[in-house]
């Protein structure tokens, strides 16, 4: 896969992506979702840690998908923070989404998304073109909202020693997603906390698992 960036797609956000060398047109694509803050309204530093925590499971996906015309992109939120009923990254997730259908077609989307991005990623998965949501140690209020999210098949990775997001909270929204109509199920990793960086290998290897087998779903 080659690796470029796209211009900004409007004043909301932008992508950094990864598409098949010498395809014409991928078939799927995978929008990669990082954490962040539940209030920043600053944009992201330069040097953005969140964002890097991303990069192995990107190269993961890509191996995972390896032979087929997948374009994985992540995105560029504009501030840091979730930042209350504004919920920034939910709609910075709504406008990579867009972007993504102007630089793909309507290909099937697959969002993968840590803490604050799993929430946007939960948030934004009511969009026609997405098959599926693998979040990883995500951010899930007890109010959060799971209507939108019938017909969806849902991932939820959790450490339950998790001690910055709820591994409690996020089996709560998969009993309530199922109740509206979603495929949810809640995966309980043995180890990582909320960085996945004890076990990062498999956090990656299950992650990559998922995401392909979500992009192979019909």
């Amino acid at each position: 896969m080659t690796l470029c960036r796209t211009r900004r797609a409007d004043p909301d956000a932008f992508l950094v992506r990864s598409a098949p060398a010498g395809a014409a047109a991928p078939a799927a694509a995978v929008l990669l979702l990082h954490g962040g803050r539940a209030d920043g309204p600053e944009p992201p530093p330069a040097v953005n840690l969140p964002a890097l925590r991303m990069r192995p499971f990107a190269a993961a996906v890509s191996r995972a998908v390896r032979g087929r015309d997948v374009l994985i992109a992540e995105v560029r939120y504009r501030h840091r923070g979730w930042n209350g009923a504004r919920a920034d990254a939910a709609r910075d997730a709504e406008a990579a989404l867009l972007r993504l259908r102007e630089l793909a077609g309507p290909v099937p989307v697959v969002l993968l998304g840590h803490s604050m991005g799993g929430r946007a990623a939960l948030r934004a998965a009511g969009a026609p073109a997405v098959r599926g949501v693998v979040a990883l140690a995500p951010w899930c209020p007890t109010d959060e909202p799971v209507d939108h999210l019938g017909g969806r098949r849902l991932y939820l990775l959790h450490d339950e020693a998790d001690r910055v997001t709820s591994a409690r909270a996020s089996w709560d929204f998969v009993r309530r997603a199922r109740a509206a109509g979603a495929d949810a199920a809640g995966i309980p990793m043995p180890t990582g906390g909320h960085a996945m960086l004890r076990g990062a290998h498999l956090w990656h290897r299950r992650a990559a698992e998922l995401t392909a087998a979500l992009l192979s779903h019909g």
